[in-house]
């Protein structure tokens, strides 16, 4: 009897091994299959495109590296990316700067109303981008907007904000970083609630000022927060596009086309797909190798 004791009591803990064993590969089967069925057959399918001349409908053929040929003497597209990356040195730094004093805002335990306040800078961020084109359209119209109206009321000129290509391409900026401020400064609230007080009492006791603190503990110590930030605020401006359409659908005229708009209209506009699909595969190799090198860069930081 002594001899079958220890294989009754066994058998228990090996079928609760084998759930624990069990339930995480169901679990990771079901997003193995969504991430495959929704992300690597459509990025199959348009890596193959990219060597055809498939207009959408009907049959296609293989046309080799020509679309990719075409794109290096596309001066539309040229434009579309040079807008693209402009679009994106001025975002990326303007919502940067924002979250980070909104956050340090927040946070000061000085601070009256910082519930209040921490709910209204996330506002923007849950709304729709089309819905943050359609308000900052209505601020900045040439004719109808808010902030026309009261220039002229106050005795000035209307402001070409719709006219001109590099007041359109800012009042975008704007009312990008204003949606995004919101989800940032949650990213950087956590960051700063994290650096130990001891280091603020130290460096307080040393003679340092609030600047000081901020330049010597706060920034060093939420760097890794801050690279997050960067490379999330730079992809989603690589492929910005929905505040673009409803603000001023990257007018005026196709001054402010990003590279997302382009591939859109020479997809599904001029129904050249496999065109549109070898410049989507350029934007994707930009992306990859921003991420690439913001990855480095962060990793020589860390290791100093």
């Amino acid at each position: 009897m002594t001899k079958h004791a220890p294989d009754v009591s066994a058998s228990p803990p090996r079928r609760r091994r084998s759930r624990y064993v069990l339930a995480p590969l169901v679990l990771i089967a079901a997003n193995v299959v969504l991430f495959s069925l929704f992300f690597v057959w459509p990025a199959v399918i348009g890596f193959v495109y990219s060597f055809t001349n498939y207009t959408g409908v009907g049959a296609f053929q293989f046309v080799g590296l020509d679309n990719y040929h075409n794109l290096v003497g596309d001066s539309t597209f040229y434009d579309a990316l040079t807008r693209t990356l402009l679009y994106a040195v001025l975002f990326v730094p303007l919502n940067f700067g924002l979250s980070l004093l909104a956050a340090n805002l927040v946070v000061n335990k000085h601070a009256k109303g910082a519930s209040v306040a921490r709910v209204i800078f996330f506002i923007p961020w849950l709304l729709s981008p089309i819905v943050v084109g359609v308000l900052w359209r209505w601020l900045f119209g040439e004719n109808f907007g808010l902030v026309n109206y009261v220039i002229e009321k106050l005795g000035g000129s209307a402001v070409p904000w719709q006219s001109n290509a590099d007041l359109s391409l800012i009042v975008v900026v704007m009312a990008a970083s204003w949606a995004w401020t919101g989800f940032s400064m949650l990213l950087f609230i956590a960051a700063i609630k994290n650096v130990p007080v001891s280091y603020y009492e130290a460096a307080a006791l040393d003679g340092a000022g609030p600047w000081r603190q901020f330049i010597s503990i706060t920034l060093p110590s939420i760097a890794p927060t801050s690279f997050i930030v960067i490379l999330l605020n730079t992809i989603n401006a690589m492929k910005e596009y929905p505040v673009f359409v409803a603000l001023n659908n990257g007018g005026p005229g196709t001054s402010n086309n990003l590279l997302v708009q382009y591939i859109y209209e020479t997809g599904f506009k001029r129904g050249q797909i496999g065109y549109a699909s070898a410049a989507s595969f350029v934007l994707m190799l930009i992306l990859m190798a921003v991420a690439i090198v913001q990855l480095i860069v962060n990793r020589r930081v860390e290791n100093r």
